[in-house]
């Protein structure tokens, strides 16, 4: 019987806060109102009041639509997303597959054009395909792999040229060495020579 009445109360909760207006947005009756709020994607509302029947996101700064967050919205019967800056990668792919399954009455696809990548700026989400979307998904990895390489590349350069300085000096070092043992080798002869012309003259006075 708790148990019963625990599920009782949580569907009840949950009912509530389904019903209740989003925070950062205004409602009236069914209608609810999130345009020009400068929200972003993650600072978006994660969920509208099931009864919503009119949506208004426009102008704002969305580039995706969080997963499933309009599918228990059925019934819409108006909704606009012009004026935000969607990006056309992988994260738009939940929005474009929304869009594709409304009504063209619904008209919501209205101003929804990508406004990057490059490649896709101005296009309608709608109108995309999926190996467009699913190029454009990678186009930064590119960019990254790219970067990858030269920072590799310069490394190598870096080590190669350190390597040439450490030759060159060992090297020099070499030939100072030879110099150093070939000077010492001749200051040492002369002082043995010099030693044993001083001897013989001695041993001819002691003669």
């Amino acid at each position: 019987m708790k148990w019963l009445l625990l599920l009782c109360l949580l569907f009840f909760c949950g009912g509530q806060r389904s019903s209740a207006c989003p925070h950062l947005c205004s409602c009236h009756d069914s209608q609810v109102n999130c345009s020009s709020r400068s929200l972003t994607s993650s600072s978006l509302p994660t969920s509208f009041p099931a009864v919503t029947t009119e949506l208004r996101l426009h102008n704002n700064l969305l580039t995706h639509l969080p997963n499933g967050l309009l599918d228990d919205l059925t019934s819409l019967r108006s909704v606009s997303f012009y004026g935000n800056p969607w990006v056309c990668d992988c994260g738009i792919l939940y929005l474009r597959a929304w869009l594709l399954h409304q009504p063209a009455s619904l008209a919501s696809h209205l101003g929804v054009n990508c406004s990057s990548p490059p490649a896709l700026r101005g296009r309608l989400v709608v109108y995309l395909t999926e190996e467009e979307i699913l190029q454009s998904c990678h186009y930064w990895y590119c960019d990254l792999a790219l970067a990858s390489q030269v920072c590799l590349f310069v490394f190598v350069v870096v080590q190669a040229v350190l390597l040439v300085v450490v030759i060159m000096f060992l090297r020099k070092f070499e030939r100072l060495s030879k110099v150093a043992r070939r000077t010492a080798e001749e200051s040492f002869t002369p002082r043995e020579g010099l030693r044993d012309s001083e001897y013989k003259p001695l041993k001819d006075s002691r003669i």
